[in-house]
């Protein structure tokens, strides 16, 4: 009975490959995004002022690196918690795909968010004269939060392997 019980919990796995697969939709809905800002801004890039310019530049930025991010949780993700990735031939594979584990992506996931949350900074600071300042305060408050939390988490994730290094000697 234990076996069984087992046996099942472990295929459960496989019920996060459809998710997995659904970030891939997210991705494919992340790039219709990013190509619909720039064929919006191709006929008027010429009258745009510099800085409404580098307010979509930065905004394609915060885009690209989202999906970044859906790309390295939907394989390491993948890898870590379902099966495998079978590539065929060497030259298509990810230098890093099947380098990182749970606490890895974890931490890369925090980079990743604080990076997204600094394009995000720079962008409302780029347009300080529209945002009231209340609304500035919350968004360097969220960012810091970001960063603090991104920071805590490295350094737990250092303190670990610093201890599991000792326990091993």
């Amino acid at each position: 009975m234990e076996q069984l019980i087992e046996k099942a919990m472990y295929a459960t796995r496989w019920l996060m490959a459809p998710i997995y697969l659904g970030l891939s939709l997210a991705l494919l809905a992340l790039g219709i995004k990013f190509f619909q800002e720039v064929f919006h801004i191709m006929p008027v890039i010429f009258s745009m002022k510099e800085v409404d310019l580098i307010l979509v530049i930065l905004s394609l930025i915060d885009i690209t690196l989202v999906g970044g991010l859906i790309v390295m949780v939907m394989f390491s993700g993948y890898e870590n918690f379902v099966s495998r990735l079978d590539i065929e031939g060497d030259g298509e594979k990810l230098g890093w795909l099947g380098k990182l584990d749970s606490n890895s992506l974890k931490n890369k996931v925090a980079a990743s968010i604080v990076a997204i949350s600094s394009i995000h900074l720079l962008k409302v600071f780029m347009d300080t004269e529209n945002i009231p300042n209340d609304k500035i305060m919350w968004y360097l408050l969220i960012h810091m939060t970001f960063v603090l939390s991104a920071f805590a988490m490295g350094y737990l994730d250092k303190i670990t392997k610093g201890a599991g290094n000792k326990d091993n000697f």
